[in-house]
């Protein structure tokens, strides 16, 4: 099935969850990444057992602190 990743048309296997796709992505610190998927963020704890679907939109975000000089 094809899905977008990051706004680039992707294929992947059907039935691929979100924890999968972090492993088939090679995203760096999967710990702290933040998922959308069509612009709904899905909680880190359910990304085992979120089950994308043909077409669906994922983003990968990572939140960054700042500080002043």
């Amino acid at each position: 099935m094809y899905i977008t990743v990051a706004g680039k048309k992707t294929e992947v296997e059907d039935g691929i969850s979100i924890e999968k796709l972090i492993e088939v992505e090679e995203i760096e610190n999967p710990l702290y990444v933040t998922v959308s998927v069509n612009e709904e963020f899905i909680d880190s704890n359910a990304f085992a057992e979120t089950v994308l679907k043909e077409n669906d939109s994922v983003e990968f975000l990572y939140f960054m602190g700042g500080g002043s000089f």
